[in-house]
């Protein structure tokens, strides 16, 4: 009668950890969702504050940028706010008398606004650039400009 009882004890005992391991076992193979913070600020890549448009219906804009080796993008400025994410290869960006940065894969980074600049494609592979332009109705994403004296 003993017996009968140790086993009920063991059944008892171990059914649970049997029903944890079959649950954690279970929730291995269940997708998960994971967040990975790219870029958080209140101020561009030159130091300028962030100022969203105002007067027309918002507006957003989404593109992929494709820079051949050797090219660029020509001098402009952009007018309104705009992240950008280096998918591939990496970005020369001059800033004028703001100085020079490289964008490389993976890194994000809010664009200079009213700043005139020019990104370059210095490298050997073919830079894919994410952007997300967040202005309104009406204003282009980029102005040409002519070249910082």
């Amino acid at each position: 009668m003993s017996l009968s009882i140790r086993k009920k004890v063991l059944i008892a005992l171990g059914a649970p950890a049997l029903f944890a391991l079959g649950a954690a076992t279970a929730m291995a193979l269940v997708p998960s969702i994971s967040v990975v913070p790219l870029l958080e600020t209140t101020k561009t890549i030159v130091g300028e504050p962030i100022v969203y448009p105002t007067g027309a219906p918002a507006k957003i804009t989404a593109s992929i940028i494709n820079v051949s080796p050797g090219a660029a993008t020509g001098w402009h400025k952009h007018g309104v706010p705009l992240v950008g994410l280096i998918m591939e290869g990496e970005l020369t960006v001059d800033y004028g008398s703001k100085g020079k940065r490289t964008f490389k894969q993976g890194q994000a980074f809010a664009e200079a606004i009213n700043e005139t600049h020019q990104g370059t494609n210095n490298g050997t592979e073919m830079v894919r650039l994410f952007v997300v332009y967040m202005g309104a109705e009406g204003l282009p994403s980029s102005i040409p400009e002519k070249a910082p004296e």
